[in-house]
């Protein structure tokens, strides 16, 4: 619901207790086609049952962060958008540029440049009108990088998150909005990796416990950083001999490089919950 997290904050003002329910449990509990009733009657059954999965309802400061990481990923998928039907219109053209952002800045300038190829007076034009645009989009990411480097410099718990490895200000700052500085609304290190897709899927029967690959389920966006991040440990540890990267070097050899990024994301998630669970620093899960 739209405007959720500001009329929970209001009625716990007003010394209500507020319970926020994720839509996708409460989906679950609806029978028969959706209308208002069958959807308050799902409500209803949801939030009475014993392990119900609460959502913390987000201050102020916690939507503030959510808000720059929303609109500066809009922004990359606008700029990576414009970048891919530039390379379409360019190999139309015969001109093929590889893929990769860094590969268009690059040889877009020299194409334009190029008074010889094959482009008319009008494509050239607006292939430099394209590239305007893409300036402009990197500027705008830019700020907003920036901007998340302030927020990062200033939020206690976001300065602690850092000192995880793989962890830098963009997974600091949202996993410091998502999960607050209590950790409300997960009961386990557990219940929140599973919140972000890094634990298992599970197919049981009869006793026999079946695991399967990651769920990828819940909040992608956080998966995502936390999984790029554990790539970036990945590749330099090579030649470390601490116990952090023994670990993964053993992993790596024996279950290959992504299945270890995934369960070092796995284990930065749990060890992310308990700093801000038990508002301790890095050195104390290490």
């Amino acid at each position: 619901m739209e405007g959720a997290h500001h009329w929970a904050r209001e009625l716990t003002m007003l010394g209500h207790e507020v319970v926020l329910l994720n839509a996708r449990y409460v989906k679950g509990f609806i029978v028969g086609n959706k209308n208002d009733f069958n959807d308050a009657e799902a409500i209803f059954t949801a939030v009475t049952q014993p392990n119900k999965r609460v959502v913390a309802p987000k201050t102020i400061e916690q939507q503030d962060i959510q808000m720059v990481h929303s609109i500066r990923s809009e922004l990359i998928g606008r700029r990576t958008a414009l970048v891919n039907q530039i390379r379409g219109l360019l190999s139309e053209r015969g001109m093929v540029i590889n893929q990769g952002i860094r590969h268009v800045r690059a040889r877009l300038p020299l194409i334009l440049e190029e008074a010889e190829n094959n482009l008319s007076a009008l494509s050239r034009e607006m292939f430099a009108e394209q590239y305007e645009k893409l300036k402009a989009l990197d500027r705008e990411i830019k700020e907003q990088d920036q901007r998340v480097a302030r927020l990062c410099s200033i939020n206690q718990l976001s300065q602690r998150l850092l000192e995880v490895p793989g962890i830098g200000p963009l997974a600091a700052t949202i996993i410091a909005a998502d999960i607050g500085g209590n950790s409300k609304g997960y009961k386990s290190s557990r219940d929140y990796a599973a919140s972000l897709g890094v634990v298992p899927k599970q197919h049981s029967s009869g006793g026999k416990q079946i695991l399967l690959g990651i769920s990828k389920r819940w909040n992608r966006y956080i998966r995502t950083l936390l999984i790029h991040g554990a790539r970036s440990v990945l590749r330099h540890c090579t030649d470390k001999a601490d116990k952090l990267s023994l670990w993964l070097q053993a992993l790596i050899s024996r279950r290959g490089f992504n299945k270890a990024a995934v369960a070092l994301a796995n284990k930065n998630a749990r060890i992310l919950w308990a700093m801000a669970n038990n508002d301790k620093d890095y050195k104390a899960f290490a």
